[in-house]
């Protein structure tokens, strides 16, 4: 198993990584490592809390993982600095702002709100299981008019198309 140095690492994890976000088989082939170890390297990062995109090349595709470390990182930050990060890694400050948003409207859910999704969602089963009740009823109505159908069509095959006249 081969040793690779930090530098190398460092300036292959620069190639995966924003901006660039190349592909491990493009970088495996450019630099003759298996793409195994690219994957390690990448789950190195993503543990030590850098932003790593997943297999999605576009920043809105990260994961919500990655998407609150960069919110993280970028908490302190003042805006020329975040620009400079933003270039650095591929990403609009609009972004980044963008998930900050989410991250706070996230949080400032309250219990009012969990108790309102609740109840809604126990609306919607007392209304699924309404809905269930009546596609068995339909179900045995439509079972009984085609057994009556059969029923029918039988009694004409055995005595005809004939009606009963005892009037004649």
């Amino acid at each position: 198993m081969p040793r690779y140095s930090e530098e190398r690492k460092a300036a292959t994890l620069k190639k995966l990584l924003p901006p660039q976000s190349r592909s491990v088989n493009s970088v495996a082939d450019e630099d003759g490592i298996s793409p195994q170890t690219l994957y390690h390297w990448l789950k190195q990062c993503r543990e030590q809390g850098v932003a790593v995109p997943g297999h999605q090349k576009q920043a809105d595709q990260w994961s919500a993982e990655d998407k609150l470390a960069i919110v993280i990182e970028t908490a302190g930050l003042s805006e020329a600095e975040l620009s400079a990060y933003c270039r650095e890694k591929g990403l609009f400050t609009a972004q980044v702002k963008q998930w900050r948003t989410d991250c706070l409207q996230g949080f400032g859910r309250t219990a009012d709100s969990e108790r309102q999704v609740k109840q809604e969602r126990k609306k919607t089963t007392k209304e699924i299981k309404k809905l269930k009740a009546e596609v068995r009823r339909k179900d045995k109505a439509l079972a009984e008019t085609s057994a009556l159908l059969v029923l029918s069509k039988k009694l004409e095959a055995l005595y005809g198309d004939e009606p009963d006249n005892e009037d004649d």
